[in-house]
């Protein structure tokens, strides 16, 4: 086994179980199930509604299923539970940034305040981050001086900065410019093999076919087919696959 591979298995390994959720009389995730392996790269794609951000917000433990279970590293987050004291990393679509705060100072008084480090510790593992998403020189930039690329990247270093083993991606892209969108991909290019798993919901399908392990097609709150970027891209088998590709290319 390489170095690369190597450190690619140091991630969580991840395994959601007949998970159920219903919001009021939505049921917003029916009988999903999905194994993630130690250091993959999961991505989820379908259309608006199908679920993936709720998944995403059951596996972190900010959102409790209703029936299943699921595991990372083994360890299972309880029904009924929210939250969880796992090492998980979760960058969600609109990142919470505040206006007092600098970008430096997010990440000191995030993650980082809740490890048994000392000041100096701390300081030089939050430049780390930053420097990890290229922004080290804008430590002391205010969320209203970031473009929307560089607040999306500083929540990314926010979510690095305790080293998780599982990192939670949720439409990473959404509502920037391409130029700002091809920075945040760089970036999630960068954390490939790098130690954490990551599950991203995305509809990027380059950033998919060239850095994928597995994906899932979500719709109507079930994972309707499931494989390799490779093949699932080239030769859906499901109708429903294949109109939501076409939609995105349309």
């Amino acid at each position: 086994m390489s170095a690369a591979q190597t450190t690619k298995a140091e991630g969580a390994a991840v395994t959601i179980a007949h998970v159920g959720k219903r919001f009021g009389g939505v049921q917003a995730l029916t009988d999903v199930s999905l194994a993630v392996a130690p250091g993959a790269i999961q991505c989820i794609i379908g259309p608006s509604g199908a679920g993936k951000s709720t998944l995403l917000r059951c596996i972190d433990g900010s959102e409790t299923a209703d029936e299943g279970t699921i595991q990372v590293d083994g360890q299972p987050i309880e029904t009924g539970t929210a939250g969880q004291p796992l090492a998980v990393g979760m960058v969600p679509q609109r990142p919470a940034l505040f206006d007092h705060m600098t970008a430096l100072q997010h990440i000191l008084e995030g993650p980082l305040a809740r490890l048994k480090l000392s000041r100096r510790e701390i300081v030089a593992e939050a430049m780390a981050a930053l420097e990890r998403v290229g922004l080290p020189d804008r430590r002391d930039a205010y969320p209203n001086e970031l473009s929307g690329g560089q607040q999306r990247r500083l929540a990314v270093a926010r979510a690095l900065a305790a080293k998780p083993r599982l990192m939670l991606l949720d439409e990473p892209t959404a509502g920037l410019d391409p130029d700002a969108a091809s920075e945040v991909l760089e970036v999630m290019r960068g954390l490939a093999g790098s130690g954490p798993t990551l599950i991203v919901a995305t509809h990027e399908i380059g950033f998919i076919r060239e850095t994928g392990d597995q994906v899932a097609f979500m719709d109507g709150g079930e994972i309707v087919e499931i494989g390799s970027p490779r093949s699932l891209l080239a030769a859906p088998r499901q109708a429903r696959l294949r109109d939501f590709l076409a939609s995105l290319s349309a």
